[in-house]
């Protein structure tokens, strides 16, 4: 399996294929080893401070000239074959990408034949089934070893028939599966009004964005000729059959499966001019939110779904929409250094640029800093100051926030928005009015994203109906933004910092933070693998919030964090723990979860008790001579349980908040060395 060889972002411009560091495999002894032990040279908070310090030049030195970060956003090799079958499909695949792509696939693939969707985990039905078809298309045969095996594997897991939907979609391109076979999705959801249930505002951004392209596929059902043939993916391969399975009569999946039956027995009877005018609005709508770099919502699968439908609307390869997604589409290409390439399902920095903010100051770095003033200056351009998709439930509410990417003015969040908030409030800016009104603004949108109850979720307010979910078409993640506890602390912990601890919102989010505590004592991640990140931002925003550390919701989360520390010192749990509570804080130690635990604990008041220094002893134990640490675990979160992230910067920003914080907190400092530039 491939693994990093050391941390940081790629470096070119955010418009053309991405050429990384950090996935470059080539062997480089130096770096890999451990920096030094704690304890050495004058002691746990010295090693403390040069571990910090390296942390800190390592991280000033991989900053864009513009002012941003990012770092590498890795997910599985699903993303890798969906660009190779978009190229195939629209004919402008080449050998070049394809051999690239499948030799960052083979170093992929288990023991047992399978692809999995991160570091150690299960092998994947349908991630092994793209993988495969990725390979088929560099030219392995069937029965070359390696594709025997995973071909085998296939099968026993049910083949092709039992993979996802969105898997079955791509082959239905290329006549691996029958359209007929798949669930309907008509292009005339789009004019169902918004007051009622599974209309397009019902769905999450990611999940409307996606859907609204493959309405206008499912309605054209192309099929272009195969490159070759995939009995062998099949259990039964003469005749393929869709997957079976009773629903009881009267349950909301036996109801919704004869929705379903009803709209393919309906669809021949649809007016003509009815469905060309769904397409056209349909049309109109993503193109209305493509982005100024040529993506959709910033992420690759609405990309690539928008470019096939607007192909098979007519659109040409060199009209101006589709050659920027087109373009859009090579900026999501990563190379590595021995000659591999990948895809990133999304690019993040917004977020990476606000983290490195914090943590560099948290680690002393003086707010007037060059780089740092770099970076503001970087956020406060990015500032979302147009209305989007998030104002169709709030129309009366001014905009004002960022979003997670580049380019993205249709859908800004509420996490970005207060991560950016809160780094630009520790930068001394030359303009601290233009920053000020940034902050201003942010706040406002804030307070008007919050959900009932007191909660906020990500993108939309009060995103929780719970009938999109249960749609046959539906099984690829979650497909609605409920609020979370960890949005939620970030989003409490910036109206802390802005002198908003009394205002009755906040009070409000407190309740409900309160209230949706487990009975373990620990608070579910949504973004962030899971109740470690859960945990680690909640208990700093409770604090922040004016929640004295006695408080027993506090003690039962430093119970909970303190107890779940592994016997080396750190912390870790493993992906798992979405589907199975077993696993719920527990896993090899990572240096991003055992920053998150360190935050948690040191925000309790916990910064001299001997969890903590078993902590920053694993930190500075295991961070490398670079300044960074090795982290092939998968700690990001796309959909719980269903799509795991690797952040390539976690395993970076965060033991540097943690260290600085640390030091901070028992009355040290980070050394001095990388606060001037140049």
């Amino acid at each position: 399996m491939v693994t990093s060889r050391y941390d940081g972002t790629a470096r070119a411009d955010p418009r053309g294929a991405l050429v990384s560091a950090e996935t470059d495999t080539r062997p480089e002894p130096g770096p890999s080893a451990p920096a030094e032990t704690a304890g050495t040279e004058g002691g746990e908070a010295e090693t403390a401070a040069r571990c910090t310090e390296r942390a800190v030049t390592h991280l000033l030195s991989r900053q864009h000239s513009e002012g941003w970060w990012k770092g590498d956003f890795e997910t599985n090799v699903t993303m890798d074959t969906e660009d190779l079958l978009l190229r195939e499909f629209l004919g402008i695949r080449t050998a070049e990408q394809t051999r690239a792509t499948a030799a960052w696939i083979r170093g992929k693939q288990r023991a047992d034949g399978s692809w999995a969707t991160h570091t150690d985990g299960p092998g994947s039905l349908s991630t092994t089934i793209e993988g495969y078809i990725a390979l088929r298309l560099d030219g392995d045969a069937p029965d070359a070893p390696h594709m025997a095996a995973a071909s085998h594997w296939v099968r026993e897991q049910g083949g092709v028939a039992c993979a996802r939907v969105f898997t079955r979609i791509w082959l239905a391109l290329f006549g691996w599966w029958r359209w007929e076979d798949l669930p309907e999705l008509p292009p005339e959801l789009i004019f169902l009004p918004k007051w009622m249930p599974l209309n397009l505002y019902s769905f999450s951004c990611w999940a409307r964005q996606a859907i609204v392209p493959l309405t206008i596929v499912c309605a054209h059902r192309p099929v272009v000729p195969a490159p070759f043939a995939i009995d062998e993916l099949h259990v039964d391969a003469a005749r393929p059959q869709p997957p079976v399975g009773k629903a009881p009569l009267l349950s909301w999946e036996g109801a919704f499966r004869r929705l379903d039956r009803a709209l393919h027995r309906s669809r021949r009877f649809v007016p003509r001019t009815l469905r060309r005018t769904a397409i056209r609005t349909a049309v109109g709508w993503i193109i209305e939110r493509q982005e100024a770099d040529g993506c959709f919502n910033g992420i690759q699968p609405p990309l690539v779904y928008s470019i096939i439908a607007l192909r098979l609307c007519g659109y040409p390869l060199d009209h101006p929409v589709l050659s920027n997604a087109l373009r859009a589409a090579d900026a999501f290409t990563v190379r590595t250094g021995d000659g591999k390439r990948w895809v990133e399902a999304c690019q993040s920095p917004v977020w990476d640029t606000s983290l490195a903010v914090i943590a560099l100051t948290d680690a002393g770095l003086a707010p007037d800093h060059p780089a740092l003033v770099r970076a503001a200056d970087w956020l406060l351009a990015k500032e979302v100051r147009s209305h989007g998709d998030w104002s169709v439930r709030r129309p009366r509410l001014s905009p004002g926030g960022w979003s997670f990417g580049f380019h993205n003015r249709n859908y800004p969040d509420t996490d970005d928005t207060a991560e950016a908030a809160l780094a630009l409030l520790r930068v001394r800016h030359p303009q601290p009015q233009r920053v000020a009104s940034a902050v201003h603004r942010a706040v406002r949108w804030n307070l008007g994203m919050q959900s009932k109850g007191g909660p906020w979720g990500a993108y939309d307010a009060d995103n929780t109906s719970r009938w999109p979910a249960r749609l046959p078409f539906c099984d690829f993640g979650e497909v609605t933004d409920p609020p979370s506890a960890d949005v939620t602390a970030h989003v409490v912990e910036m109206l802390a910092a802005t002198g908003h601890t009394g205002h009755p919102d906040v009070r409000r989010a407190v309740g409900w933070l309160l209230r949706h505590q487990e009975d373990d004592g620990s608070w579910y991640g949504r973004w962030g693998v899971n109740h470690v990140y859960g945990t680690g931002a909640v208990l700093p925003a409770l604090i922040d919030a004016g929640v004295p550390p006695d408080h027993p919701a506090v003690r039962r989360g430093v119970q909970w964090l303190t107890a779940q520390a592994n016997p080396d010192g750190g912390w870790g749990e493993r992906w798992e723990s979405y589907t199975d509570p077993s696993w719920r804080g527990r896993g090899p130690s990572t240096a991003s979860q055992t920053a998150w635990a360190l935050l948690g604990l040191l925000a309790a008041g916990e910064h001299d008790s001997d969890a903590v220094h078993r902590g920053v002893g694993w930190l500075t134990r295991t961070q490398r001579t670079d300044g960074t640490w090795d982290e092939p675990e998968y700690t990001g979160t796309g959909f719980p349980g269903d799509l795991p992230l690797n952040y390539h910067l976690y395993r970076l920003l965060f033991p540097l908040c943690a260290l600085g914080r640390y030091l901070r907190a028992n009355g040290h400092r980070a050394g001095s060395k990388p606060a001037r530039e140049g």
